[in-house]
């Protein structure tokens, strides 16, 4: 039997049930209904020793998309390494090893890929052997890059390669969102883009309802990312927005919102970029509190970036642009206006979208 949440603290009886949308003209849509379904057949067999999975870095936000609307970006992310571990008790799940970060427990329960690669094993009803997990943190702790997420993500992937692939893209997601409810809050603009790349809108949380936004493939996209030496966790940022906006305010970020997506489909970076840049509800509560943002957003903007806004809840400042050779100008210069706005150092990235999302690479069979 699986139990629906449609809210983290009241469990109902699932009454819905999953629908793809695989028109091409309409943006493809999934709905799940929050629950983490089990498999009643037999156990699965694992197909590997050991697999090595890759899940992206993510934008969140997008500026007026506040916890509805993200994105996957290349290059950047975490590996997970998985393998059955017969020193590990059966069902149970160990972490063996965390490189990259000092700064992570190795109990799975309060590790974000060691929760959702449990959430996995349950919706698989893995109970005759035992799993090793090591982690590779390529993504810094609170950096507005959905560095938890990105953990989460390949966990989850990890396991279900293991097993054969039994899961669909919805289930994976529920897993990296249970992971993400215990860890950061309960919002999948970072989990679902860094499991099924390129942009991804929530739709709906209860139920859950994703629209994966297709991005044209013959246009390109450029991200500038500049991150600096300083620290944004999560909990107080969001502790900083208001409980209540005027309706001003409201309307505004709904049209900037829906611009937004309108110009993800389009491929119009101009359009995009003034829309990532509109927001008047998140980003004015969070700018202040990272050193230098007003004048890093400034600095992007005269150095010819179509937008700029805060990555996630920050301090990542994240910008848009049509080239890597003036990705790499307007990096510099967000870099610059870090220092002298800010006091801080930065270090800028030039990356482009990730259209695949979390994957499997490598493998070793049976």
């Amino acid at each position: 039997m699986a139990i629906c949440f449609l809210s983290p603290l009241k469990p109902i009886t699932p009454t819905t049930s999953l629908t793809t949308s695989l028109n091409p003209k309409k943006p493809n849509i999934l709905r799940c209904n929050f629950s983490l379904p089990i498999i009643t057949t037999t156990e699965p067999e694992p197909v590997f020793t050991s697999v090595r999975s890759f899940a992206p870095a993510t934008v969140a936000n997008l500026g007026p998309g506040f916890d509805f609307l993200g994105c996957a970006v290349d290059g950047l992310g975490d590996f997970v390494s998985l393998r059955v571990d017969p020193s590990v008790h059966p069902g149970e799940l160990s972490i063996s090893d965390i490189s990259g970060t000092k700064n992570l427990s190795k109990n799975p329960l309060n590790n974000c890929a060691g929760i959702a690669a449990i959430a996995t094993m349950k919706m698989l009803s893995i109970r005759s052997v035992g799993l090793s997990l090591s982690l590779e943190k390529g993504l810094p702790l609170g950096s507005g890059l959905g560095s938890s997420a990105a953990s989460a993500a390949a966990a989850a992937v990890a396991v279900n390669e293991l097993f054969g692939r039994k899961l669909e893209v919805k289930d994976l997601v529920l897993a990296g969102l249970e992971s993400e409810a215990k860890v950061s809050g309960y919002h999948a603009d970072n989990i679902a883009p860094a499991i099924m790349g390129g942009f991804v809108l929530i739709r709906s949380y209860d139920p859950l309802e994703l629209m994966s936004l297709q991005f044209p493939v013959e246009k390109d996209l450029i991200f500038v990312l500049v991150s600096p030496d300083f620290e944004a966790p999560t909990k107080k940022m969001r502790a900083a927005l208001p409980a209540e906006i005027g309706m001003s305010h409201h309307v505004w970020n709904c049209s900037q919102a829906g611009a937004l997506v309108a110009s993800v489909l389009q491929g119009d970076l101009v359009g995009l970029g003034k829309a990532l840049s509109s927001d008047k509800i998140v980003e004015p509560k969070r700018a202040p509190l990272i050193p230098g943002m007003v004048g890093v957003k400034k600095a992007a903007l005269v150095a010819g970036a179509f937008g700029c806004t805060i990555s996630g809840a920050g301090p990542t400042a994240v910008a848009v642009v049509d080239s890597e050779d003036r990705g790499v100008e307007v990096g510099e210069r967000m870099v610059e206006a870090f220092w002298k706005e800010g006091n801080l150092k930065a270090v800028a990235m030039v990356k482009r979208l990730d259209r695949v999302g979390a994957r499997l690479v490598g493998s070793v069979p049976r």
